[in-house]
């Protein structure tokens, strides 16, 4: 007995559904430690930070932090800013956010920061200044296009790292040491 022309249509679109999800299903990352690509948003870098791999006997400055590349093969680069995020100045009443003095992090941060104000050039020209989504939606919601990302360099790191800043158009800034898995406003004055 032949199929009705409805359940035809019917069946292509559930082999639809099924191959978006399949796709969908393909490309997201299996940890959840960082966010997924997304061809809309520059955000991405091939390369998420996941969890310090630590014995008991290390100090969490000393050992390494185990990076995955974009061919899934460990990297190991060293840490240079302790694991503990820096002291936190309080919330920020409008986002809920930690602050952080820009003082408190890492002096690549403070350089990250002149660079932006003075418009470039930045390290990763093809990265940096690209337009940051907010997947994550841990930032204040705005219009698309509001946030741009810029990358903070990793002393002795082979890749991008995970250290960024993002920019508002409003003139905030907002630092993340571990790949927009969390965020502090930061804070220029002293």
């Amino acid at each position: 007995m032949a199929a009705s022309p409805g359940r035809r249509r019917y069946r292509a679109f559930l082999l639809l559904v099924a191959a978006a999800a399949l796709v969908v299903w393909f490309f997201t990352p299996a940890d959840q430690d960082g966010p997924p690509a997304s061809s809309g948003d520059t955000s991405s870098s091939g390369s998420r930070s996941e969890s310090p791999s630590e014995s008991p006997s290390e100090s969490p400055s000393s050992s390494p932090t185990h990076r995955l590349t974009e061919t899934n093969t460990p990297s190991t680069e060293p840490t240079t800013f302790p694991s503990a995020p820096p002291a936190s100045e309080g919330t920020d009443p409008a986002s809920g956010l930690p602050v952080v003095r820009l003082a408190d992090l890492p002096p690549e941060a403070a350089r990250t920061v002149e660079l932006i104000d003075a418009g470039g050039p930045f390290p990763e020209p093809e990265h940096d200044g690209g337009t940051f989504g907010n997947r994550e939606e841990l930032l204040p919601d705005q219009p698309y296009g509001y946030y741009r990302e810029y990358t903070v360099p990793t002393p002795g790191a082979e890749t991008r790292g995970a250290r960024r800043i993002v920019a508002g158009r409003g003139g905030e800034l907002y630092w993340t040491a571990d790949h927009y898995s969390s965020f502090s406003l930061i804070r220029r004055q002293p």
